[in-house]
């Protein structure tokens, strides 16, 4: 009997080629789930990754980031837009570009979507040590910065030999295949381990195939989910991210066409109901829809369809107040089902909403039910309408102008991101969704920074389409340098730079919370020691011109509508630079949010902030 066929390769060589032969299929539809590698070198993976991808650039594309921690914001990015089905691996070197990657880490698993993240680590036959950026632990040799990547990391090893790579792959494709478990996958790679040569069996190499299952109701389970819809007066469907993931919009539209149940959206499932069908309500919590929040407080049963209730979604515990409400939820994870002591459905979206409907088959809520809420939702559209508009094109711009000039030039492809600052809850209220994947908003961890990469994953993963990364100043400051990258990369996203000289949304709950606004200014200091001088004097949009992209400022509202339309139909990446106006309180928050307040203090915006506290606290329910 011959010996198993086996190729000699370095473990970074070995791990480039199993990638490049990675795939999922889902409905009968194959994806790459690696489609291509960011990276930074440096010692710690430059001979290492490095050298790999140089040999095997054919099989695996190469991405060049400028910021370890945006790398994996645009690889989350194109990993949410094609529904987690394909995901993208993050190179860095050991040291400071493997600590930058953690932010990132968290973000992707808290919003459970997938990337694969390679840093370099130190020598595993420790022979220079200590390394270079090494942290040498007294009691603990094994111990590396890149452990700081354990807790955020859904699946982590060290390949501290080639041939423990063989295990350790294919166990990060399983958690980065498994819709119910993925989120970041780190392989530390120390960087001797790299370049050691193995003898690989060719069957590491082969094209493999990781199915992703669409898990079906269990029929007990759907028997009470059935009774329990059956018997609500006040049903209200509450939409997050998994029913994007599963692809499931159209059968929450069947289930809704038939039953009438109305819909609200988190900030990730916002869009799985077009806006404009009778029974979508827009968003929900606090910063939601005057017409979600009223439904919700009166709800006696809340089926919650791929949500995981953060507290924005629950107005942290009091937003749901019917005395006898229940809650149904219909997870593809337990953990998640059985939040708030729900009834439970574990199981895809897809497949749970389409059991449910046949099911349901001759139910339908009150005429009465159904004529409050659409009366609630027209009510909200003229308030939204008299957000968008401006009585003077000639004026600035107001914030809610701004996104009322963008949805008037956008077209249901076109994809709108964001992830931080007072924009989330302007969209979340406001924005008109016209398809699945054009609202896309990073809001499980709100991670300043976000947009600009993530718009280079997304126009990545769909090329050809508009995609418009909106930005605050803050967030801008935060993290700009992938402009770079996407000049380089040939992207053209559009970008909308909104500049209100400070961290808005936080200055806002500053002064809430009787902080009074404190260090929230981008303004010189005064005396007193307080940032409430005359702006400075930074041009942002200068700088994003000098970063390579086309800049067009608008001052004024009709100015702005023009540069929006410019840019969406621009081939190259452009920037759309507005201040503007100070922000209206036309549309406050509809529901509370807990963030506690001082206890005693000797200002009084403080005291009286306690106050309020104290009376919205007071609400809160453990629903048990």
């Amino acid at each position: 009997m011959s010996a198993a066929a086996t190729r000699r390769l370095t473990t970074a060589q070995a791990l480039v080629r199993f990638l490049a032969a990675q795939y999922t299929e889902r409905d009968g539809v194959r994806h790459r789930l690696i489609a291509g590698t960011w990276g930074i070198f440096g010692h710690g993976n430059v001979a290492g990754l490095g050298q790999a991808l140089v040999e095997y650039r054919e099989a695996m594309p190469y991405h060049q980031g400028r910021n370890e921690q945006a790398m994996v914001h645009a690889a989350v990015g194109h990993a949410r837009h094609l529904n987690r089905l394909s995901a993208q691996a993050v190179t860095t070197s050991i040291g400071p570009g493997a600590t930058n990657l953690v932010t990132g880490a968290a973000l992707a698993t808290i919003n459970r979507l997938p990337v694969l993240l390679l840093p370099g680590d130190y020598f595993a036959s420790h022979a220079a040590d200590p390394l270079l950026q090494q942290l040498e632990h007294p009691v603990e040799a094994d111990v590396s910065v890149n452990d700081a990547l354990r807790p955020v990391s859904r699946y982590f090893d060290r390949i501290t030999r080639p041939e423990a790579l063989l295990a350790s792959a294919l166990q990060a494709m399983r958690v980065l295949s498994d819709l119910a478990e993925t989120g970041a996958v780190t392989l530390a790679l120390p960087q001797d381990v790299q370049a050691q040569a193995y003898d690989w069996p060719e069957e590491f190499f082969a094209d493999r195939v990781w199915r992703v299952r669409r898990p079906a109701p269990d029929p007990a389970e759907l028997a009470e989910a059935v009774r329990a819809i059956r018997a609500a007066a006040r049903p209200l469907i509450v939409a997050g991210g998994g029913v994007h993931h599963s692809e499931a919009e159209p059968a929450l539209k069947a289930l809704v066409d038939a039953t009438g149940i109305p819909v609200a959206s988190t900030q990730a499932g916002k869009g799985a109901l077009r806006h404009d069908h009778p029974a979508d309500l827009g968003g929900i919590g606090h910063t939601g829809t005057a017409v979600s929040d009223a439904l919700a407080r009166t709800a006696d049963l809340v089926i919650g369809v791929g949500t995981r209730y953060s507290d924005f979604t629950t107005a942290s515990g009091t937003l749901f107040q019917h005395p006898g409400v229940r809650f149904l939820n219909l997870n593809i994870t337990a953990f998640d089902a059985h939040k708030l002591a729900a009834g439970t459905l574990v199981c895809d979206a897809r497949s749970g909403l389409t059991a449910l409907t046949e099911a349901l088959a001759g139910h339908r809520v009150d005429a009465a039910y159904e004529a409050e809420y659409r009366t609630g939702r027209a009510r909200w559209e003229e308030a939204v309408e008299g957000a968008f508009q401006a009585d003077d094109d000639s004026a600035v711009p107001t914030q809610t102008q701004v996104l009322g000039a963008l949805d008037a030039v956008v077209g249901d492809a076109d994809v709108v991101i964001n992830a931080a600052g007072s924009l989330p809850g302007d969209l979340h209220k406001l924005w008109r969704a016209r398809s699945p994947r054009q609202y896309h908003l990073e809001y499980g961890y709100s991670c300043m920074g976000y947009e600009i990469p993530a718009a280079l994953g997304v126009q990545q993963a769909a090329p050809g389409t508009p995609v418009w990364a909106l930005v605050g100043d803050g967030t801008y400051l935060m993290n700009p340098t992938e402009i770079v990258t996407a000049v380089q990369e040939n992207l053209p996203v559009k970008l909308v730079l909104v500049q209100n000289h400070g961290y808005a949304s936080i200055g806002g709950l500053s002064e809430s919370v009787g902080a009074e606004r404190f260090g929230t200014d981008y303004r010189h200091r005064v005396a007193d020691g307080s940032f409430t001088g005359a702006p400075l004097p930074v041009d942002l949009a200068a700088n994003a011109a000098s970063l390579g992209m086309d800049v067009l400022r608008a001052k004024t509202v009709r100015e702005l509508r023009e540069a929006l339309a410019t840019a969406r139909a621009a081939t190259r990446p452009t920037c759309v630079y507005v201040e503007t106006a100070p922000p209206s309180a036309a549309l406050p928050a509809q529901a509370w949010w807990d963030v506690p307040v001082a206890e005693v203090s000797a200002r009084e915006a403080a005291t009286d902030a306690r106050a309020a506290y104290e009376r919205a606290v007071a609400d809160r329910r453990r629903h048990l």
